[in-house]
C-alpha cells in the first residue's frame, strides 16, 4: 500500500502547482478541472461577477487560496469577496461566496468535504454547479439544495445569477469559438 508523503504548511505556501493544488492536513491534493465544459462555465461566471462588482460590491477571484482552517486549503473555482475585505495574498477571511465547478470525475459527494471546509470557516454561500447536466446546487453543511426558481442568489445581496441566462452565455461563447 502506498503512502503519500505529508508537507509542512510552509513547504506548501512555498511551492509552486500547476494547476494550484488543495492542501489538507499536510497531503496536497489535485484538483479534477482542465476539460472545457468546465472552463468555460469557470470563465463565464468570472465575467459576470466582473461585469456586476461595483453594483454587487464584490471582486471574484478565481482559483484563489483560502485557508479554512490551521491545515486546511482549498482553492474554489470561483471566490467572491467583499470588496472591504482584507486584500491579502491568501484569503483568511471567510469569503461572501465559493463557487465550485463540476468536473465529469466529480461527485457532490466529493464537493461535501469542500462545502464543509467552507461552512467551516464561515462561508455562508457556497454554489455547486454541473456544467454538463445544467444544474446547480446551493450547499451547505446540511448538503445541497436545487435552486427553486432557477436562480443562484446570495441572501442580503443583489447578487442574482439566473441558470438559464448563464448556460446561455456559455452556449453564446461556445458558438463564437
Amino acid at each position: 500500500m502506498a503512502t503519500t508523503a505529508l508537507i509542512s504548511v510552509s513547504e506548501y505556501l512555498n511551492t509552486t502547482y500547476r494547476p494550484d493544488r488543495d492542501y489538507i492536513d499536510g497531503e496536497v491534493r489535485e484538483r479534477n478541472l482542465g476539460e472545457r465544459p468546465h472552463a468555460m462555465l469557470q470563465m463565464v461566471l468570472s465575467v459576470i461577477f466582473a461585469q456586476n462588482r461595483n453594483l454587487w460590491n464584490v471582486l471574484p477571484l478565481p482559483e484563489q487560496r483560502v485557508q479554512t482552517s490551521a491545515t486546511h486549503f482549498r482553492i474554489p473555482d470561483l471566490c467572491i469577496v467583499r470588496r472591504s475585505d482584507p486584500a491579502d495574498r491568501i484569503v483568511y477571511t471567510a469569503p461572501l461566496l465559493c463557487i465550485e465547478v463540476l468536473s465529469r470525475d466529480d461527485t457532490l459527494g466529493d464537493m461535501q468535504e469542500r462545502v464543509d471546509d467552507y461552512v467551516g470557516m464561515g462561508v455562508e454561500n457556497v454554489w455547486v454547479i454541473d456544467p454538463v447536466r445544467r444544474t446547480a446546487y446551493m450547499s451547505n453543511s446540511s448538503g445541497f439544495v436545487m435552486p427553486a426558481n432557477g436562480e443562484l442568489t446570495v441572501t442580503g445581496t443583489p447578487i442574482r445569477v439566473v441558470l438559464a441566462e448563464l448556460f446561455a452565455q456559455v452556449d453564446e461563447f461556445e458558438a463564437g469559438r
